[in-house]
C-alpha cells in the first residue's frame, strides 16, 4: 500500500485521508461534507480543506455545488463500468505474474479469513472492509508502488459504489468463499487459473453493482 504521504504538501496529505475515510465507508454517496466539521476534526484552516476538496473533485470523487457546498460523488452507471474495465486489467495481470512465496499472498489469507468472521458475525460492512484489503493485496503482488497509488483512488470509488447497495450481503457474501478460492489457486501456484477466477469474479460483482444502480435510479 502507499506510503501515509509524509513530506506531500498539506492538501494532500488531507485528500488522502478523506480517501482514507471513503474507502473504509465512513462517508456514503451523496453525503454533504461540512468544511466546518472537517476542519476542526483534522485541525487545519479551511483554505487547506478546501483545496483538498478541490483535489478530490478533480479525481471525481467529490462534486461541488454552487451555492450548496461539497458532497461525496454518486457513481454513475459509465463510471462503474470504467472502475471494472480497470480492475480486470490490474488485478488479473497481477495474478498471472504472481509468485507464489510473495508476501501478499498472506496478506490475501489474513483478508480471506477476517472475512469469514465478520460475515459470521453479520457485519456486511466489515465484510466489505476485509474485501478491499484483499483486492488491495492482489495488486501488491504487482510490486509496483505507482499502481499502488492508482488502485487507492480506484478502491475510493469502488467504496462509492458499494454504498450504492441496499442489501449489502448480497453482494459480498459470495464473493468471500471466492476470495478463497482465488487465494488457494496462488498459494497452489496456479496463478493463471486464479486470474481467470478473478475475471469471472469481477463480471459477475460489475453486473450486480449495474443493476443496483439501475434499481436505485428507479426508486429515485
Amino acid at each position: 500500500m502507499t506510503d501515509d504521504g509524509e513530506g506531500l504538501p498539506l492538501a494532500d496529505r488531507l485528500a488522502r485521508r478523506i480517501r482514507t475515510l471513503l474507502i473504509s465507508g465512513e462517508l456514503s454517496p451523496g453525503q454533504r461534507l461540512s468544511e466546518a466539521a472537517f476542519s476542526d476534526r483534522f485541525d487545519v484552516s479551511r483554505n487547506s480543506l478546501r483545496e483538498a476538496f478541490r483535489l478530490l473533485t478533480k479525481d471525481g470523487l467529490l462534486r461541488h455545488e454552487a451555492n450548496r457546498g461539497v458532497f461525496v460523488a454518486v457513481p454513475s452507471m459509465a463510471s462503474i463500468i470504467d472502475i471494472y474495465r480497470v480492475r480486470r486489467m490490474l488485478e488479473c495481470g497481477a495474478l498471472r505474474q504472481a509468485w507464489q512465496q510473495h508476501p501478499a499472498i498472506r496478506a490475501m489469507r489474513t483478508a480471506v479469513e477476517m472475512a469469514r468472521e465478520r460475515r459470521a458475525e453479520g457485519d456486511w460492512i466489515g465484510v466489505g472492509s476485509a474485501n478491499m484489503m484483499f483486492h488491495t493485496a492482489v495488486i501488491d503482488l504487482s510490486d509496483s508502488a505507482r499502481l499502488n497509488e492508482f488502485y487507492e483512488r480506484i478502491s475510493a470509488e469502488l467504496r462509492l459504489c458499494f454504498g450504492l447497495l441496499n442489501d449489502p450481503e448480497h453482494l459480498h457474501s459470495p464473493f468471500v468463499d471466492m476470495n478463497d478460492a482465488i487465494t488457494t489457486l496462488v498459494e497452489t501456484n496456479r496463478p493463471h487459473e486464479a486470474a481467470a477466477q478473478m475475471e469471472t469474479y469481477l463480471n459477475l460483482a460489475e453486473r450486480t453493482m449495474l443493476k443496483a444502480l439501475e434499481r436505485a435510479s428507479e426508486l429515485a
